[in-house]
């Protein structure tokens, strides 16, 4: 068949620099590689601009199965620039091998996506949004693009990093909470006055919350809605412990000012 190994350094190695490589472990005594063979090769015909399938006869080619560990067949693995960067083993269904497809083969968005990941990692906000901004040019519905990106816009443009959630949890169920909570911090962008709660206890404290908030300063907005949980804990109906833990959803585990205020703001729910 066309798609039989010819020379594994020039086949599947140099090949997989142009254009990822799909290689089959398989063996004619195999059943369940003769049922998964027309089955990749029916998906490699459809898709010769995006990878190249390659079968290996793990009979004639014991030392490849031997060298990328391969302990039953049908092995089925993904080379990209010379290195295996996903496989699955056993028979699956052609729905669930496009499924698998999707997820594993590389793109220019993908790349991306790592690079933009790593700054965030580096606490560079700048160069991340830069990059995700770059991702979604070429996938405008990319669930996690827009997820992480309207964490990144909340204090700076509300608007479209609750449009950006939207989309985020209709792929990514991780960005759910994410939406709740812009949402959340949107309901306050309004709430100036609350001329109706004049007279509660805490109220001038709640009202410079929500202005730090609306200001963009989750820094300032927290400690002060803790002061508020201290005197007058349901005050507009649990309005701070609602803003507050909107707030933490938002700046992620992880961020200075959620380490330094969570354990108090939590200290006084109880």
């Amino acid at each position: 068949m066309g798609f039989e190994l010819l020379n594994f350094e020039e086949d599947v190695l140099a090949a997989s620099h142009v254009q990822p490589v799909l290689v089959d472990f398989w063996a004619p005594w195999c059943g369940p590689c003769r049922t998964l063979g027309p089955i990749i090769e029916k998906l490699a015909a459809e898709a010769p601009e995006k990878w190249t399938l390659v079968k290996i006869n793990s009979d004639l080619h014991p030392e490849l199965s031997t060298q990328y560990d391969v302990k039953g067949i049908p092995a089925v693995k993904l080379f990209h620039r010379g290195k295996v960067i996903d496989e699955f083993t056993g028979l699956l269904p052609e729905y669930a091998i496009k499924q698998w497809l999707e997820k594993a083969l590389p793109s220019h968005a993908k790349d991306l996506m790592v690079a933009a990941e790593s700054k965030l990692e580096e606490e560079d906000e700048t160069g991340a949004k830069s990059l995700l901004e770059e991702i979604l040019l070429e996938e405008p519905t990319n669930a996690k693009a827009c997820g992480l990106l309207a964490r990144l816009l909340v204090f700076s443009d509300l608007p479209r990093a609750a449009e950006l959630a939207k989309t985020a949890a209709t792929g990514e169920i991780q960005f759910l909470s994410l939406g709740s909570a812009i949402a959340q911090i949107a309901s306050y962008e309004s709430r100036t006055d609350l001329g109706e709660l004049v007279g509660h206890k805490g109220l001038e404290t709640y009202l410079s919350a929500i202005r730090a908030t609306q200001m963009g300063q989750p820094d300032v907005a927290i400690p002060l809605l803790i002061e508020v949980l201290q005197a007058n804990r349901y005050l507009d109906d649990d309005g701070a412990r609602k803003l507050g833990i909107a707030l933490f959803t938002v700046l992620g585990a992880s961020h200075p000012v959620t380490l330094s205020n969570r354990r108090t703001f939590d200290m006084w729910l109880y």
